[in-house]
């Protein structure tokens, strides 16, 4: 079998608009040229892209937290994460922030777990997806919190039963399942030092050193 590899390409945009524009994203209208020469329109949101960390203490267990995601009336079961909120920013910096936000928590190794498009077909969201190991509590008082974040649940889950939750379709979150799923893929693989360093490029989001 030969190699499968997600490859660059973009069909000629006649007409771009901007209909609506939010505090962290947007929605643009494109007319796209198809390559049969007819004309379509696309709506999709534009989005900075994200950072997510599952954090992997000695013992095998994930640290996950519940919060409220009001789009789909659940609580959810999630990794720490975040989004890039400024053009350029280095992904790692902004995965260590975020984990001691939302976790209090701070890690000695990290590498790329796997990067992934989130909704290719409506939104450009990129998340990078980091593993994170030897993590400890950070000293101090937290970081604080509001909004959604105000009743978040932390908690440290073994991998293989978030595992089986996901398989059995009771965990829903996204970078949850990826990161969970990817993570039990590299220990029956190559192992989890194979993984590429935390600061492998990033195409998708390209970011300074």
């Amino acid at each position: 079998m030969g190699s499968f590899t997600d490859t660059p390409a973009e069909w000629r945009v006649k007409a771009s608009a901007t209909p609506f524009r939010g505090n962290k994203t947007s929605v643009r209208t494109d007319e796209v040229v198809m390559p049969d020469g007819t004309t379509v329109t696309r709506d999709y949101q534009v989005h900075p892209g994200s950072v997510a960390v599952l954090a992997l203490d000695d013992q095998d267990r994930v640290l996950v937290l519940s919060q409220y995601r009001h789009p789909v009336r659940q609580r959810l079961w999630e990794i720490p994460a975040g989004l890039l909120d400024v053009p350029g920013e280095n992904p790692l910096r902004a995965a260590q922030r975020e984990l001691y936000e939302e976790a209090h928590v701070k890690a000695e190794d990290w590498r790329v777990l796997t990067d992934v498009y989130t909704t290719p077909g409506g939104c450009d969201e990129a998340v990078r997806i980091f593993l994170a190991r030897g993590i400890s509590d950070v000293e101090g008082e937290r970081f604080e919190v509001e909004d959604e974040e105000l009743d978040m649940e932390l908690a440290r889950v073994p991998l293989a039963l978030l595992g089986r939750g996901i398989l059995k379709g009771e965990l829903h979150n996204n970078c949850l399942v990826v990161g969970v799923l990817s993570v039990m893929a590299a220990m029956a693989g190559d192992g989890l030092d194979a993984l590429r360093p935390a600061d492998a490029p990033w195409p998708a989001r390209p970011f300074e050193a």
